[in-house]
């Protein structure tokens, strides 16, 4: 946990999003609520849970009626199910009734009315909502910068993202693998390679070890913008240190080497897939099937769904698309009616 910074904390950020609109009087009194991977203090018991936003609201007016009213730890884990149902725009309604009745909010209370302003693309009062908290004394966590961190990056507000973030960590807040995660998305996002690496890099020297996952992120990015030399290098270090790649990863290199022509090291990198026993998918076996059709190299696209039938994989309708594409390209018509044949069968 960070200390609690001045309530002039972020007022680059705040003031970056206040040109949006201004927080609405009776909902800034409402700040309060727990993001929605944030478990909620104390475990709700089995009756707690609800299957119809009906239930939730007829025990919310019971509770708000109560006196004296009942704590904000059983207000919390009434309205984290309502934000499994995705009623954003209810539960910011009941947080407000909340204050109004004289309901004292806590952190994770507030972070889900972050979380709920965020979801509703409403980062503008969700940064409110965190100058509300510094405001009363309540201290932000972790998964409340976490949320305004994915929201701005939703909004392609990564530069904005990037800076609550470096924030964040100046002031003493340890950000933890899903914080980072959030960033790198937010970089790949909008292609930026090089902050994209950066930033991994950063990760490993405050102490973090970057996941497949993060890795995998950073690859896409670099594939996706033709770097795949550098992509190729992140592979090879990811495998040095210990980590098994997944599918994805590999989908993302075939996909960027079958764009480049490269399909020779694209085959290499499938045969490299079934020697470590990881489950190639259709997906897969259609990027590789494009590149040869794309190439002419039919024979040899058709030579790869013999390979794919070996493994139990059947084409899909894709995979014939991808033929009958090829086909009439070539001025194959009569292969492209038996193959749109096939297909019917």
């Amino acid at each position: 946990m960070g200390k609690l910074p001045s309530s002039s904390f972020l007022p680059s950020i705040v003031n970056a999003v206040r040109h949006f609109s201004s927080f609405n009087s009776s909902l800034s009194s409402s700040v309060n609520t727990v993001a929605t991977h944030m478990p909620v203090e104390g475990t709700p018991k089995k009756h707690d849970r609800f299957d119809n936003v009906d239930d939730a609201l007829a025990l919310f007016n019971k509770m708000i009626q109560k006196y004296p009213k009942p704590s904000i730890v059983e207000f919390t884990k009434l309205l984290a199910p309502i934000v499994r149902m995705k009623r954003y725009s209810l539960v910011v309604s009941m947080c407000s009734q909340m204050q109004l009745s004289g309901v004292s909010h806590n952190v994770y209370s507030l972070n889900i009315l972050v979380n709920c302003f965020c979801q509703l693309g409403r980062i503008d009062f969700g940064l409110s909502v965190l100058g509300k908290m510094l405001k009363l004394g309540v201290e932000p966590d972790v998964v409340t910068f976490s949320t305004l961190i994915n929201g701005l990056c939703k909004q392609s507000k990564i530069s904005l993202a990037v800076s609550l973030f470096d924030e964040m960590v100046e002031k003493g807040y340890q950000p933890d693998l899903i914080t980072y995660s959030i960033i790198l998305n937010g970089l790949s996002k909008i292609g930026d390679t090089d902050r994209g690496v950066r930033f991994l890099r950063l990760m490993e020297e405050r102490g973090f070890k970057p996941d497949v996952v993060a890795y995998g992120t950073v690859i896409d990015c670099l594939c996706k913008n033709g770097l795949l030399k550098q992509a190729l290098h992140l592979f090879s270090e990811l495998k040095v240190k210990g980590n098994r790649p997944h599918i994805v990863i590999y989908n993302c290199l075939i996909h960027a080497m079958s764009n480049l022509g490269q399909q020779k090291e694209a085959r290499r990198l499938l045969s490299e897939m079934m020697e470590n026993n990881i489950s190639l998918d259709i997906f897969t076996y259609n990027i590789l099937i494009d590149a040869y059709c794309k190439e002419g190299m039919t024979l040899e696209a058709i030579d790869i769904v013999r390979t794919m039938r070996k493994q139990g994989i059947e084409p899909d309708v894709f995979t014939y698309n991808i033929f009958i594409d090829a086909y009439c390209k070539e001025g194959m018509i009569l292969e492209a009616i038996d193959t749109v044949h096939t297909m019917r069968k």
